[in-house]
């Protein structure tokens, strides 16, 4: 089989990172997560702590309303840390196939073949009963917490790409994991490698 990647971006709780451990195992191939910012600290010499704080969190208003007005070549340090996982996507890309969870990388690899695309989500109600469970989420804060992350990723995707996070058009296959399970949905995405 010719090397493949799979990206694929999710709505928080509705398993997302499920699925791409699952087709990870399947096909033996590797499933970069945080894993990815521990090797885009490596290649940056960033501090790792640093990836993980502002991991998929949008830029803040000031800074992006700023980020024009920079002397001698600064950067807001949120676009050193995305240029440093885009270019870790890349690298990864180029030497083998794997499945990428999250972090723009159906866009920085918008202009490669071999990818396939993929957006997880669920009904709402669903992911917010599985931020309860796998999240121990008290029930009153599992619905604001599910609204604030979706928001956090939708902010950060559509800022640094051109495209829309979660909406159909900008993925190859969108999936329902509340309608065909983790598995469900792992098996479907392998059979489009396949």
């Amino acid at each position: 089989m010719k090397k493949f990647i799979i990206t694929i971006g999710r709505s928080y709780g509705s398993g997302g990172r499920m699925v791409g451990l699952k087709i990870a195992e399947d096909l033996g191939i590797k499933c970069y997560n945080s894993e990815l910012l521990i090797e885009a600290a490596k290649e940056s010499g960033l501090c790792h702590e640093v990836f993980e704080k502002i991991d998929e969190k949008p830029i803040s208003a000031f800074l992006s309303f700023s980020a024009g007005k920079y002397d001698h070549g600064e950067m807001p340090l949120n676009h050193k840390v995305f240029l440093a996982q885009m270019q870790t996507i890349k690298k990864i890309a180029e030497r083998e196939s794997c499945v990428i969870v999250g972090r723009c990388a159906d866009y920085v690899l918008r202009e490669r073949d071999d990818v396939i695309n993929v957006f997880i989500t669920a009904p709402f109600e669903d992911r917010v009963q599985r931020a309860i469970d796998r999240d121990d989420v008290l029930p009153g804060k599992a619905e604001k917490r599910v609204r604030r992350i979706d928001k956090e990723r939708a902010n950060y995707y559509n800022f640094y790409s051109t495209k829309r996070w979660g909406v159909a058009d900008s993925y190859d296959i969108c999936l329902d994991s509340s309608k065909f399970g983790i598995e469900g949905c792992a098996k479907i995405i392998e059979s489009l490698i396949k």
